[in-house]
């Protein structure tokens, strides 16, 4: 509570004890439970006009359906890697399916895994200028 602990509270409550004195003492107490039912009522209140503005009981919404932590990023992207979408990209492209099946392939049986292909890396002659993909902006 507001980073206080155990000790340092009840160290606060005995000096507050002796500040107010034994006299004011059943006062102010009386002020700290009217502060509490004040409260209570604002809250109560603004939810019964959340409940009138809105139409629904926010006792009966299902909070764990807005958890931002039951987004995991890896598994959003594990699912749609391998969704069943067959439509390729574009004209070029290779369909989503043979690329799944192809890494389901790889991940059943690493040991009996093709090697891959060595990476061809071609190099532009001087002036000549670098190719541009429309599709990829």
């Amino acid at each position: 509570m507001f980073g206080i602990n155990g000790p340092e509270f009840f160290l606060l409550l005995i000096i507050g004890v002796l500040v107010i004195g034994p006299q004011r003492l059943p006062e102010y107490t009386q002020k700290l439970a009217n502060l509490v039912k004040e409260v209570r009522r604002m809250a109560s209140g603004a939810r019964e006009q959340i409940k009138e503005e809105v139409g629904i009981d926010i006792d009966d919404v299902d909070w764990k359906k807005y958890d931002p932590r039951q987004y995991d990023p890896r598994r959003i992207i594990k699912e749609a890697l391998l969704d069943d979408d067959t439509k390729p990209v574009s004209a070029g492209a290779p369909a989503a399916v043979a690329a799944v099946s192809g890494a389901a392939a790889v991940a059943a049986a690493p040991e009996s895994a093709p090697a891959r292909p060595e990476r061809v890396v071609r190099s532009l002659p001087p002036g000549e200028p670098a190719p541009f993909d429309t599709e990829a902006t």
